[in-house]
């Protein structure tokens, strides 16, 4: 085996005959746990984070941008259902990179991911506790990051089969869930009013049944359209526990026209019930308002809402899930300590669960402490979002690198709109990425994940560059590739 990658500074070393025993994973998924873990991942997108796209930019502000961000997922997920199947391994993103660009490329895709992943698990508990708080206003906020990551961590540890199995079922209730709502909303008279829509006060020369923020507010409405479809990404993540390697592509394109179908139902008829565009805006808590509006404040609603909060919790048990993988297998591969990704007796990177937890609730809390409470979701969202949109620009290079250099690569599904698409789909995830810093509120935060994002280059440069492992089957393929003929 190669002991020195070309690129002069990259180093593997040996590792025993027992390093990958102790790192495996199990295949004991299907296709249809594949789509519920691909639309549970992010279906609390549709409860929660998309709202703050309305006073950023109004009805139509947030429409158009949630139909360019609908393009760049379709663009991406079809790359990325492709990639899967000719590289199936537990790195997802990090190991099409790997593959096309070489271990640094490689380490930079996976440490945005591990960004994205333990950021989005964050957002979402901030979201299950404004929700429960409307409930229960006694219980401080906190306790209940604290009770979701236990027993979702520990739920995730107990075997990939309860995490699928329990993800299937809270997404099933997620889905009715958002049926009752947007019958009821549409069925009940004078509950849904289209001039709601329209109830945001326009800038100076704006209009305000048009773009009320003007074209400015659709680019800063980006990140909150992401939120629609963030996360569906992280189906590739399943490679190693997917008993069939088609089932992902099948899972990836019927999971993203679900999203796609239930984001058009939730913006147009969310923004227009209660006070409308004006207040939704501004909630922390939408869905619940919604409930609300179209059914009163009775037992009715208060069991909606509670049953609302499974939305939520779908996609932080799945997303959990997410985190977990990719830690996993950047420290198989020697990118982050080996330690990490060991795993327990049932095959499950427990360690890497464990720790992406601990982060994940540090930096929720730590938002909080710095007294920017207020703004704590839409922060994290913005952090969450710059991560994940490097990565889904590095991804989408990566397939037309792969397509052009590696054309006998064996891909036993192929994307219907090739290199085209995914130059769309880059283009397209490089304008969220600036747009993430559209707003000086949340700005700081971005910038901290930016500066976080240099330091571990640093770490990977000075710490971490001479202990790859080249028996990593990521390592192992990418290494197979570049061994000259």
């Amino acid at each position: 085996m190669t002991q020195k990658r070309s690129t002069g500074f990259v180093r593997y070393r040996k590792v025993g005959s027992d390093y990958l025993h102790q790192r495996q994973l199990r295949k004991v998924v299907g296709w249809e746990l594949l789509w519920f873990l691909g639309v549970g991942a992010v279906i609390s997108g549709d409860f929660s984070g998309w709202n703050f796209g309305l006073a950023a930019g109004g009805f139509w502000g947030l429409a158009i941008a949630s139909a360019l961000m609908g393009i760049m997922y379709l663009c991406m997920v079809y790359s990325i259902a492709e990639l899967s199947t000719a590289l199936p391994h537990a790195g997802g993103f990090y190991s099409f990179v790997r593959y096309a660009f070489g271990p640094f490329a490689g380490f930079i895709c996976g440490i945005t991911l591990a960004i994205e992943y333990v950021l989005t698990p964050a957002v979402i508990v901030y979201f299950i506790s404004t929700y429960l708080n409307t409930l229960l206003p006694s219980i401080p906020i906190p306790f209940w990051w604290f009770l979701f990551y236990v027993v979702f961590v520990t739920i995730n540890i107990r075997g990939v089969e309860l995490t699928m199995k329990v993800g299937l079922l809270i997404t099933v209730v997620a889905i009715i869930i958002l049926c009752i709502f947007y019958f009821g909303a549409v069925s009940k008279t004078g509950a849904f009013n289209p001039a709601l829509l329209f109830n945001l006060p326009p800038d100076p020369g704006q209009s305000a049944t048009w773009l009320p923020k003007g074209w400015g507010g659709v680019f800063k409405a980006f990140p909150y359209a992401i939120w629609f479809y963030l996360a569906i990404e992280q189906l590739p993540l399943a490679a190693e526990e997917a008993k069939d390697i088609k089932d992902i592509p099948k899972a990836l394109t019927f999971g993203i026209y679900t999203l796609l179908a239930l984001s058009i139902f939730t913006l147009f008829i969310n923004s227009g019930v209660g006070g409308g565009v004006l207040a939704m805006g501004k909630s922390s808590a939408p869905f619940a308002d919604g409930l609300k509006s179209v059914f009163g404040t009775g037992a009715f609603t208060v069991i909606l809402t509670i049953i609302a909060v499974s939305g939520l919790i779908a996609s932080f048990h799945t997303v959990i899930y997410a985190y977990g993988r990719v830690l996993f297998s950047l420290s198989r591969a020697g990118y982050f300590p080996e330690w990490i990704s060991a795993t327990s007796p049932k095959k499950i990177p427990a360690r890497a669960l464990i720790l992406g937890g601990i982060i994940g609730f540090a930096c929720t809390a730590a938002i909080q402490i710095s007294g920017q409470s207020g703004a704590v979701g839409a922060a994290l969202l913005n952090m969450a979002v710059f991560g994940a949109v490097i990565s889904y620009a590095l991804a989408m290079l990566s397939y037309i690198k792969l397509k052009r250099d590696y054309p006998a690569l064996p891909r036993p599904y192929k994307s219907p709109l090739g290199i085209w698409g995914a130059g769309l789909g880059t283009a397209l995830a490089l304008s969220a990425l600036f747009a993430c810093f559209a707003d000086p509120a949340y700005q700081p935060g971005v910038w901290g994940v930016a500066l976080f994002l240099a330091v571990g280059i640093v770490y990977f440069l000075f710490f971490r560059s001479n202990k790859l492992v080249p028996q990593a089957p990521e390592e192992q393929a990418a290494l197979m590739a570049t061994v000259p003929q």
